[in-house]
């Protein structure tokens, strides 16, 4: 039997520790392919899941609630169909902080592209560089 690729994104896969997310933003690395980012910081995770990743739009260019959530509602789409390139590729385990940083309202299928490009840079990069370890008790 083939094995089938793991689109989902379960809830242990949701990024959510508010430690951790101070953490990414003072000691996290970045990759960018605009208009998207990610940040991430290498850690181990009690629940041991290989990469636990979230989403966020800036309420500065988006004011509407409404709007940001379409946003975060496709980035977290995007991811969950492109998550395979991060974990087929990636022996360590990460935490990923997907950042929206357009000024417009994107388009789905611009997003998927993107997001595509971007976890394809973040793993050529992850794989040249060695990243030092937030300790394992953080998550």
């Amino acid at each position: 039997m083939e094995d089938k690729p793991n689109f989902s994104y379960s809830r242990a896969e949701k990024l959510k520790s508010k430690k951790l997310f101070e953490i990414m933003f003072t000691e996290g690395k970045s990759v960018a392919n605009f208009p998207l980012r990610v940040i991430y910081v290498k850690t181990d995770f009690k629940d041991n899941v290989p990469i636990k990743a979230g989403v966020t739009v800036s309420k500065r260019n988006f004011k509407s609630a409404v709007k940001r959530n379409r946003i975060k509602r496709i980035l977290r789409e995007a991811y969950r169909l492109n998550k395979s390139i991060v974990i087929n590729n990636s022996t360590d385990k990460y935490a990923l902080l997907i950042l929206y940083l357009g000024k417009e309202m994107p388009e789905s299928h611009v997003i998927h592209q993107k997001m595509e490009v971007l976890l394809e840079k973040f793993v050529k990069k992850i794989s040249q560089e060695p990243i030092k370890q937030i300790p394992k008790e953080v998550s």
